[in-house]
């Protein structure tokens, strides 16, 4: 299922085995997405460019962390 978060939809993936506790748990977050995109983007920039890509796509960091 998804939920709305100010930055996009953010998806959860739960797999139970029949118990109270989740077998696995899995959490995208728009920020993740936002991010995956960057080496696609970064085609035909200079380096030094990267700086303002990085600004306009508005992620928080907290959320990349894998």
């Amino acid at each position: 299922f998804e939920i709305e978060n100010p930055m996009g939809a953010l998806g959860f993936y739960i797999l139970s085995k029949g118990g109270g506790v989740p077998y696995r748990v899995r959490i995208k977050a728009p920020s993740f997405v936002s991010l995956s995109i960057l080496p696609k983007l970064m085609v035909g920039h200079h380096l030094t460019d990267m700086t303002v890509i990085l600004g306009s796509l508005d992620f928080v960091l907290g959320e990349c962390d894998r």
